[in-house]
């Protein structure tokens, strides 16, 4: 394995702008500190330039159409299967976005969709037969993957969530995270009959102790739905033991770091190598355990990669011996 450069001495720039990077990292790991993203924005020392090379560390799905124009450099998005939409031009894209990977942070997560069992619904498909007027709870962040996956599966089973209004029902934009009990007390207040969320693990059983079931998605609207970019997951019943059957689904696994493929190679060369010699202190969903950085270059189950790596992702990569 090549070893990364070691760092020369720290000119003063880098000093200050390091210490507002740690400073803020600190921030955003204090109990109840609200402002969890960040955008960045790099240049030369004393240049008379524009600021340059934003960087935006934040989940929002539309970044790539930032990416695609070029205000921004480098953006993370949760899932994968977002990216891959992008990279295909499906969905909200008119054409291919021309992103690339830098690499994947390893999450592996799917999508459930939950409907009460007083509703009788048993699929999707009986909400459009029946106009069914839904009482839905959604994550409150309009631009969150969960908003943009949504949007593509109605539309594959031929309705949308104008209509479920239309038809009587309510979708509400709630401030809570599906594993706060604020966001289930609405269906046991019976303020709500449907929730569609990912972060499957903290929330389904809780849901389904609530009177709720998990809707399976239909082999065909799987099929379509491949086709746009989503991968297809499985509910297993032996993680979930009140689930009366394995159960499919989407997957919403993966948070990618991208950029556009035109961005400057030796750039994300350095940022690849840079994350190398952190990766000891960079948290991610294993508490305490370095990045593991031998996954997050090569396609996996918590890493989904169906675009390609950046050139200077891939060279870097390989030279530090993660890529055969």
């Amino acid at each position: 394995m090549t070893v990364p450069r070691q760092p020369g001495r720290i000119r003063p720039p880098a000093m200050r702008s390091i210490l507002f990077f740690q400073a803020i990292g600190q921030m955003m790991i204090t109990p109840g500190f609200a402002m969890q993203e960040a955008r960045i924005q790099l240049r030369k020392q004393g240049s008379p330039d524009e600021w340059a090379t934003p960087l935006l560390a934040s989940g929002s799905f539309a970044a790539m159409f930032d990416i695609a124009k070029r205000d921004v450099d480098m953006a993370v998005v949760n899932p994968s299967g977002a990216l891959t939409m992008g990279y295909r031009g499906k969905g909200p894209f008119a054409e291919p976005v021309p992103v690339r990977v830098v690499t994947v942070m390893p999450s592996e997560d799917s999508a459930a969709f939950a409907v009460t069992e007083k509703t009788g619904i048993r699929s999707l498909a009986d909400v459009k037969e029946r106009q069914y007027p839904l009482r839905l709870t959604l994550r409150f962040q309009r631009d969150h993957g969960i908003q943009w996956y949504l949007d593509e599966l109605l539309k594959v089973y031929g309705f949308t969530l104008d209509d479920i209004i239309r038809w009587g029902g309510t979708v509400s934009y709630d401030p809570w995270l599906p594993m706060e009990p604020q966001r289930l007390e609405r269906v046991k207040n019976d303020e709500v009959d449907a929730m569609f969320e990912e972060a499957t693990d903290n929330w389904i059983e809780k849901a389904i102790s609530l009177g709720m079931r998990i809707l399976p998605l239909d082999e065909p609207v799987l099929s379509a739905l491949e086709d746009v970019g989503f991968r297809r997951s499985m509910l297993h019943k032996a993680q979930f033991p009140s689930l009366p059957a394995d159960t499919p689904t989407l997957d919403f696994s993966g948070w990618p770091v991208y950029t556009h493929a035109d961005v400057d190679e030796e750039l994300i060369y350095c940022f690849c190598e840079g994350m190398d010699r952190a990766r000891a202190v960079i948290p991610w969903e294993e508490p305490g355990q370095p990045l593991p950085l031998e996954t997050m270059c090569k396609d996996s189950p918590a890493t989904p990669m169906d675009v390609p790596l950046h050139p200077g992702a891939e060279r870097y990569w390989r030279e530090a011996g993660y890529l055969e």
